[in-house]
């Protein structure tokens, strides 16, 4: 289902929905103090979530934009409790069913965002929006299974006689920032592999002073993201077409969310250089006491001295060392080559059915379709596979 989504934010469908939108907006009509104050109550950190990024992902990104939301609102105020940006069944995947799926936000984290002060209240309203939008199912995509808003929305279709289904999942690597940054990479590397990365910090440096540098401040934030622009499109993503820079609307969206949270300062970039020469650099996302790594990009001129699991030590440390950072989520895929072992924390995410209403002969269609569109998907992998060997 990860790959789907992909899929279907590259490729959407036609602009016809097949669910009627009566409680549906659209996503930049949320008042903007509103959602950040929100975002700052929410149970469950996302950064791809935050308001100066989901709106600029909704605006200009390829693939994903013009999203819709399903807000959430007190019964007592015009307080928003709760929000989630979708897009319909139709738009994501050309099935026409009445069915919600959550806006892919760029980054591979769809939960959420849900108030922790009414968490019930939150997700309750929340299913129920999504109910007066003629919807009968919510799939969330890239939701943390284990998460404290999947845990309030299972106890809120719990009241109503209804449970979620796991259409798929997989174990994301993770880092534990409240540990000691020395001893957690001596625990999870060894010696012996440490031994030999120091071996290749020292050949780097034939090439000039090797600088870690983090870009935070506003002024600083604009040159950094385009240094990693161009590290990006300069290696394989390049070669495949995918890197930001490459598409008009992603290199608007990014050029625009990254300055934009950097002003909250929730937003930075990490770049490792040997003297003059970056050779490696990353965007990390920060909301609450979660960071998030977003992208990495590196000069694959330097590739023998693995400058992105350098720059990666680098980053951990750092993130180890601040106070107000408590865990990161890699944002990677499963069993990812580089950061897995470097970060050894691991959590569940996962792709989840939600139905709207009891014994509704509707959601084992959407589930039939959902799971044949993956095997499909599955199948042209594998095809892809073997055609590269």
């Amino acid at each position: 289902m990860v790959d789907i989504a992909h899929q279907a934010a590259i490729n959407p469908a036609s602009a016809k929905h097949a669910t009627t939108t009566r409680a549906l907006v659209p996503l930049d009509a949320i008042e903007a103090g509103q959602w950040r104050a929100l975002a700052q109550r929410a149970v469950e950190p996302n950064g791809y979530y935050l308001p100066a990024w989901e709106l600029a992902v909704s605006a200009t990104a390829r693939g994903r934009t013009g999203a819709s939301a399903l807000p959430a609102l007190d019964g007592y105020s015009t307080r928003l409790i709760g929000l989630m940006p979708v897009i319909s069944l139709w738009r994501a995947w050309k099935i026409p069913l009445p069915a919600l799926v959550s806006a892919h936000p760029y980054g591979t984290l769809c939960s959420p965002l849900i108030d922790r002060d009414a968490p019930i209240e939150a997700a309750t309203r929340l299913l129920q929006q999504a109910r007066e939008t003629g919807a009968h199912a919510f799939v969330l995509n890239d939701v943390a299974l284990d998460g404290a808003a999947m845990a309030s929305l299972k106890q809120a279709l719990n009241r109503d006689g209804l449970k979620p289904r796991v259409l798929s999942s997989y174990i994301r690597a993770s880092l534990d920032a409240t540990q000691d940054g020395e001893t957690l990479l001596r625990e999870a590397l060894g010696a012996r592999k440490l031994k030999e990365l120091r071996r290749q910090r020292h050949r780097l440096e034939e090439h000039g002073p090797v600088v870690f540098e983090v870009a935070r401040r506003p002024d600083e934030i604009g040159p950094a993201l385009e240094t990693f622009l161009q590290l990006e499109a300069s290696g394989w993503k390049g070669k495949r077409g995918t890197a930001l820079i490459q598409h008009a609307g992603d290199a608007t969206f990014i050029r625009r969310a990254v300055p934009a949270l950097a002003e909250t300062a929730q937003c930075e970039i990490v770049t490792l250089r040997a003297g003059t020469i970056p050779v490696a650099a990353g965007i990390v996302l920060r909301h609450q006491d979660r960071a998030f790594f977003f992208k990495l990009g590196i000069d694959e001129r330097f590739a023998r001295y693995s400058p992105g699991v350098q720059l990666t030590l680098d980053l951990t440390r750092r993130l180890c060392a601040d106070p107000a950072i408590a865990s990161a989520d890699s944002t990677a895929s499963a069993d990812h080559p580089m950061i897995n072992p470097i970060w050894r924390g691991r959590f569940a995410i996962g792709d989840v059915l939600i139905p709207l209403r009891r014994n509704d002969p509707v959601v084992p269609l959407v589930h039939a379709a959902l799971v044949g569109l993956n095997a499909a998907h599955e199948a042209t992998r594998r095809v892809v596979r073997r055609l590269r060997k």
